[in-house]
Order: structure tokens, then sequence, then C-alpha cells
């Protein structure tokens, strides 16, 4: 008799193990796709940023000599080199007269600059171009003037091909020229400085100035290459 109870017990044991076994097994699945389902949703992603295209806006202008631009709709104010290509709108700027005499002695130039999409130009003011003119003397500076090749050359070294504006820019810390040769870009989105391949520092006279294609800085100094 106790033979047969034990034996009835490891039977209904049995048959307890086999029930549990299903269930875990038909709950399995259901515990797999639970977790699936919690892990499936990616994290959301962080917005879309548009990178900065370095256009400006009158409001963004800045620099002591901004003052001496011409106002309102004048030729040479913001508003009317705003409109125009960038070195049709350095022609009528009262502060870049040596520059733009300089670029129309280079055959093809302004045409070059105005087609440029999206650059950056540093535009040395007259005084810097008188600086130049006093270290070379009259005679090696003319002779600057009259060589197309040298001339272009040491122009397209004052553009960019990407359009900074003053934040962009210093964060770049460096800038590789149309010409070749490379700038070094230090100071604040507030006062940058430009060094040249020679080592000699920019500053910046009147920045941001915003054209149809290119962001203008107008500096104290003709940058020289390396060599």
């Amino acid at each position: 008799m106790r033979t047969l109870s034990r034996i009835a017990a490891v039977g209904v044991m049995a048959a307890l193990t086999v029930a549990v076994a299903a269930c875990s097994n038909n709950e399995a699945p259901s515990t797999q796709a639970a977790s699936s389902s919690a892990v499936a949703p990616a994290a959301p992603s962080a917005p879309a940023t548009t990178p900065d295209d370095g256009v400006t806006t009158q409001a963004d202008v800045f620099g002591p000599a901004c003052s001496q631009l011409p106002q309102g709709d004048a030729p040479g104010s913001l508003s009317d080199m705003g409109a125009q290509p960038v070195a049709t709108a350095a022609s009528s700027n009262p502060l870049l007269t040596t520059l733009t005499k300089a670029v129309g002695a280079v055959p093809g130039l302004a045409d070059t600059l105005n087609a440029q999409q999206g650059v950056t130009v540093f535009a040395p003011a007259d005084p810097a171009f008188e600086a130049v003119q006093q270290q070379l003397g009259d005679t090696a500076f003319n002779a600057l003037l009259a060589d197309p090749n040298k001339l272009g050359a040491l122009l397209q070294y004052h553009v960019v091909g990407t359009r900074y504006d003053a934040e962009s820019l210093v964060a770049a810390g460096r800038t590789t020229q149309l010409a070749g040769g490379t700038l070094k870009i230090g100071g604040t989105p507030t006062a940058p400085t430009i060094t040249d391949g020679k080592g000699e520092t920019a500053t910046v006279l009147c920045g941001n100035i915003p054209t149809k294609n290119a962001t203008v800085f107008v500096i104290d100094k003709v940058l020289m290459p390396a060599s």
C-alpha cells in the first residue's frame, strides 16, 4: 500500500514538472518578445543642425572703421554692398580704393571673384597698401602692380574658398587660400586676428560685411604668403 502511494506521488510530481516546463516554454517567447519590444525603439536622435554658412547681415558688422562707410543706400554702404557680388561691392567701398585698382589690374580677376559661390575675402584697407609701398619702395611696388601674375597670386591669397563669419572663422583656426597657402586665425569673434605666411598678424578694421557671394573683412595689413 505504501509502495502504491509512493508511486502515485512520484507520478503526480512528474506531471507537475512537465506542466511547469510546458508553461515555461510557452511563456519564454512572450518574455523575449516583451524584452525585444522594450529595446526596439531607438533613442531619439538629436535635432539636425544646419552648418554655419558664413552669411552675415548688417546687424553682424563690427569694427572701428565701419563708421567710415557711407550710410543708407549710398554707394559703398552696407545696403549697397550686400546686393552685389564681392568685387563689384568692394569697388564702391571708400576704404578699399587701392584694392579695387589692384584687382582691376589683373585681367579677369574681378569676374572670377564675382563668380565664386560662398567665399571669405580679407580686404586690405588703403593704408595697408601704403605700408607695403613704403616697405618695398616705389619702384618695386609699381613693378608688383604691373605684374598681373604676381599681383593676382597675392590678391587671391586674401580669398578663402569657404564662406565664414567671424565666429566660424575663429572656430576654424586656419584657412586655406585660393592661391594656395594658409592663414592662421586667432583672437575672438569680436576681434579676430589673421597671421600670414610671413608670421605678420593683421587685425580686423570692419568685419562680417555681407555681399551677395562673400563675407568681407577689411584688415589693416596686406597678407603675404610664405614664399
